[in-house]
């Protein structure tokens, strides 16, 4: 185990701030993306995704609104949230949803502090919402991303999702042609 995690913490979160998003949610920067296409017969539709290298960095930001955080506010009081501290400070969280009619643990928010990435503080605290979900009785791990955040698509891949949808038309009715698509990525536990 790194030195670095060894110092870590995870505890469940059960009260956010928008200080604590605001402060992990800085955005991403990606240097390739996953061109989307699609080809529609009425015998056949295929909807591809191939990674393609950018000519120049692609840099995403976003912030949370008043209306967000309260959602957020409410998923974190329901007891499925972990955060990964170190001393008393935030450093990683996972902001879960559960939905009990098909025993699913959505992840609407994953993110590690920039300066605590790449110390497998991510890979921990993804490993302990896994174990937490899975003595729960939840069968599988779902959250979204977006075809530009290639670097999230990888770190997910390495601990155990796999990308089962895509949706052209979740953002706005011109997902693709504005070329950020939602990929939605799952993690099958042990039942």
């Amino acid at each position: 185990m790194d030195v670095a995690v060894k110092m870590i913490e995870i505890r469940p979160f059960l009260s956010l701030s928008g200080e604590n998003l605001t402060e992990l949610n800085r955005g991403y920067t990606s240097t390739a993306h996953y061109r989307v296409s699609k080809s529609e017969t009425a015998e056949r539709t295929v909807i591809m995704l191939e990674l393609e290298q950018l000519p120049n960095l692609y840099d995403k930001y976003w912030g949370s609104d008043a209306e967000e955080l309260a959602r957020y506010q409410g998923f974190a009081a329901q007891g499925h949230s972990l955060a990964a501290y170190e001393r008393e400070r935030v450093v990683a969280l996972a902001l879960c949803e559960p939905r009990r009619w098909n025993q699913t643990l959505w992840i609407w928010e994953f993110h590690v502090a920039e300066s605590h990435r790449r110390r497998g503080i991510g890979r921990f605290l993804m490993e302990a919402v896994a174990q937490k979900a899975q003595d729960s009785g939840f069968r599988i791990l779902t959250l979204e991303t977006q075809n530009t955040n290639v670097p999230a698509i990888h770190f997910y891949r390495a601990v155990g999702f796999e990308i089962e949808a895509l949706d052209l038309s979740f953002y706005t009715n011109t997902d693709m042609s504005d070329g950020e698509v939602a990929i939605f990525m799952k993690r099958k536990l042990c039942p």
